[in-house]
């Protein structure tokens, strides 16, 4: 699995695959990518993390994936 993009491919990709598309940060095109961005959730912006949650619950939902991270769930409103 990796979850690693170029350059290239993380230009390519569509605003809407990011889970803050205004900075085009946090890439989650498949679920490797949903599962890194939340291993790297706690190096957001505080202000940008409740909106950085519910993309990745979104995300995390629409690839399967089963959100753990306490913090993540919180943050999205859904404990």
């Amino acid at each position: 699995m990796n979850d690693r993009i170029s350059y290239e491919e993380k230009k390519e990709l569509p605003d809407s695959v990011f889970g803050l598309p205004e900075r085009r940060e946090y890439p989650m095109p498949d679920a490797a990518h949903v599962r890194a961005a939340e291993a790297y959730f706690r190096y957001c912006p505080e202000d940008l993390k409740p909106r950085l949650a519910r993309a990745i619950m979104e995300r995390a939902r629409e690839f399967g994936v089963d959100v753990e991270s306490p913090t993540i769930l919180d943050y999205a409103g859904q404990q």
